[in-house]
């Protein structure tokens, strides 16, 4: 039997967050995202996404897309940099989550806004 879509894309975003989080500054990172960002350029894109989930900017599958992508990006560079909480503890815990509504999307995007603007404690 095989396993539900909503299933097979939370094994390949756990799959996809645990392969990033081997990425350092500078390397290529897996799945076509490229180099691993530093965080405050992951952070930025972080932002950019949120806020266009937030004003409704664009189709919802475009969106899902891009607030994906920016918290792979995020994630995969907090673990290059060594940093965890606030923002970074958030995208780990949200690319993992299937399916992802638009109520969620939202809530989400308000969090990470919320947690870009808060100092990182555990910056190295």
């Amino acid at each position: 039997m095989l396993p539900s879509p909503s299933r097979s894309a939370g094994l390949v975003l756990v799959f996809a967050a645990s392969v990033l989080s081997l990425v350092r500054p500078g390397q290529a990172a897996p799945m076509g995202l490229g180099p691993v960002d530093s965080y405050p350029a992951a952070i930025q894109q972080t932002r950019q996404a949120a806020e266009a989930v937030l004003s409704h900017a664009g189709k919802e599958s475009c969106l899902r897309g891009k607030l994906t992508n920016a918290l792979l990006k995020l994630s995969a560079s907090c673990s290059a940099a060594g940093r965890q909480g606030g923002a970074c503890e958030l995208a780990d815990r949200a690319i993992v989550v299937t399916p992802w509504s638009v109520p969620f999307m939202e809530t989400t995007s308000r969090a990470l806004l919320d947690a870009a603007e808060t100092p990182d404690s555990s910056a190295p």
